[in-house]
C-alpha cells in the first residue's frame, strides 16, 4: 500500500512538471520583458511578441503532440518536444535581436506544448473516475506553484545577473524533464493500445470528438474558467501596479495568493468526487464561481474600488476553479480513452483559444480600473454556469459511482 502510494505521488510530481515547463516559461518571463526591450533595443510591440508566439505556438501544436502519442507512445513524443522546448531556451538565452528572440520563443513554445498535452493522457492511461481526479489534482498541485514562485525567481534572477539567466534557468528545467521521462516515467500507452491510420486516423478521432456534445460542454466549462484566469493574467499586473500602486514584489505576492487559494480547493476535488460524483462537484463549484464574481461585477459597477475587496472575492473565485479544472480535465477524457491524446489535445487547444480571446477583449477594453478585467472574468463565469447546466443536466445531480483506483 505504501509503494503504492508512493508510486502515486511520484506520478503526481513528474507529470505536474511536465504540465509546468511551459506555464513556467510564461510566468517566469514576465518580469523580464522592460529589461528585454532596453537590452535589445526595441520598441514594446515586438517584446510582446515575444510572448504572444509563444501561446501561438503552445496552444497549435497540442494538437500535433496528442495523436501522435495516440499513435506511437508518450514518451517518444514528450523527448521531441522537451528537446524543442531546451533548444528554444538556449536559443532565446544567446539570442543577439528580437527577431531571433521571437524566433526561439516559437520553438520553444512548440516544445512546451508536449508536456502539457502528454501529461493530461497519461493520468487517462493510469486511472479513470475518483482516482484519476485524485492524481490530476495532485498535478495541479505542483503545476500551480508555477504563479507562485516563478514571477518571484525571474525578478530574483534578473536582478542578480540579467534578463537572460531566465532563459538559463529553464534551459535547466527542460532538461531536467528529459532526465525525468528518461529514468522515472513508465512508458503508459502499451503497443497493443495504440491507434493506427496516421493523420486519416486523427481527423476522424477529432471529429468524433467535435461531435461530441458532452465532451464539448465539459471542454468549454473548463475552458472558459480557463479564460477567466488567463484574463486575470493579461490584465491584473496593470490593475494592482498602475491603479492601487503595489510594487512588483508585492504585486508578486498578491498574484500568488490566488495560486494558492487554487491549490487547497483543488486538493478537496477528488475527496468530494468520490462522495458526491464528479459531475455535481462540477456542477457546485461552477455555480459557485458564477455567484462570487457576478457578486464582485455588481459592487464594481456600484464604486466599490478597494484592492481588499478584489483580493478577497478573486480568493474565493479562483478556489472554486480549483475544483473545476481538475474535475473537467478528468471528465473530459473519462469517456474517451481510446483516442486520449486527441482529447487532450483538442481541449487544451480551445481551453487555450479562449484563454488568448480573453486576453484579447480585456485588452482592448481596459481603462487602467479594474472593471473590464472583473467584467471579463464574470462573463466567462456565466458562460461556463449555463453550458454546465445543458451539459451535465439531470446526470450532473447524480454521484459518479466509479472505483477509487
Amino acid at each position: 500500500m505504501a509503494e503504492q502510494k508512493t508510486g502515486f505521488l511520484k506520478n503526481a510530481i513528474i507529470l505536474g512538471l511536465l504540465v509546468a515547463v511551459g506555464p513556467f516559461a510564461i510566468d517566469m518571463y514576465l518580469p523580464a520583458m522592460p529589461a528585454i526591450a532596453a537590452d535589445l533595443d526595441t520598441t514594446t510591440a515586438l517584446t510582446q511578441l515575444t510572448l504572444m508566439v509563444f501561446f501561438v505556438s503552445f496552444g497549435l501544436f497540442q494538437l500535433v503532440y496528442g495523436p501522435v502519442s495516440d499513435q506511437v507512445g508518450r514518451k517518444k513524443p514528450l523527448y521531441v518536444g522537451l528537446a524543442l522546448f531546451t533548444i528554444g531556451s538556449i536559443g532565446s538565452a544567446l539570442a543577439p535581436s528580437i527577431e531571433l528572440l521571437i524566433a526561439a520563443r516559437f520553438v520553444q513554445g512548440v516544445g512546451a506544448a508536449a508536456g502539457m498535452v502528454i501529461a493530461r493522457s497519461i493520468v487517462r492511461d493510469l486511472h479513470t473516475g475518483v482516482a484519476a481526479t485524485r492524481l490530476m489534482s495532485l498535478v495541479m498541485l505542483v503545476f500551480s506553484v508555477s504563479p507562485i514562485l516563478a514571477p518571484l525567481s525571474g525578478s530574483a534572477l534578473i536582478e542578480a545577473f540579467d534578463w537572460r539567466a531566465v532563459f538559463w534557468a529553464v534551459t535547466i528545467a527542460g532538461l531536467l524533464g528529459i532526465g525525468l521521462v528518461a529514468f522515472f516515467l513508465p512508458e503508459t500507452r502499451p503497443v497493443e493500445a495504440r491507434v493506427g491510420g496516421g493523420l486519416r486516423k486523427a481527423l476522424s478521432s477529432a471529429g468524433q470528438l467535435f461531435r461530441d456534445g458532452r465532451f464539448m460542454g465539459i471542454t468549454l466549462i473548463g475552458g472558459l474558467g480557463m479564460a477567466a484566469f488567463f484574463a486575470f493574467l493579461g490584465a491584473s499586473s496593470f490593475v494592482y501596479i498602475d491603479h492601487f500602486g503595489l510594487t512588483p514584489t508585492q504585486y508578486s505576492i498578491a498574484f500568488s495568493v490566488n495560486a494558492i487559494a487554487f491549490i487547497g480547493a483543488s486538493q478537496f476535488s477528488a475527496r468530494l468526487a468520490a462522495r458526491f460524483g464528479v459531475g455535481p462537484v462540477i456542477a457546485a463549484a461552477v455555480t459557485f464561481f458564477m455567484v462570487v464574481t457576478v457578486a464582485l461585477l455588481a459592487l464594481t459597477l456600484a464604486g466599490v474600488d478597494s484592492l481588499v475587496v478584489l483580493m478577497a472575492m478573486f480568493f474565493l473565485a479562483f478556489g472554486a476553479l480549483g475544483l473545476v479544472i481538475p474535475a473537467t480535465m478528468v471528465l473530459a477524457l473519462e469517456e474517451n480513452g481510446p483516442i486520449a491524446g486527441m482529447a487532450a489535445a483538442l481541449g487544451g487547444t480551445i481551453q487555450f483559444a479562449l484563454g488568448a480571446i480573453a486576453i484579447a477583449v480585456v485588452s482592448a477594453v481596459s481603462d487602467g480600473t479594474p472593471l473590464a478585467m472583473v467584467a471579463v472574468i464574470a462573463a466567462g463565469a456565466v458562460g461556463a454556469f449555463a453550458i454546465s447546466r445543458v451539459t451535465l443536466g439531470r446526470r450532473s445531480r447524480q454521484p459518479v459511482h466509479v472505483p477509487a483506483e
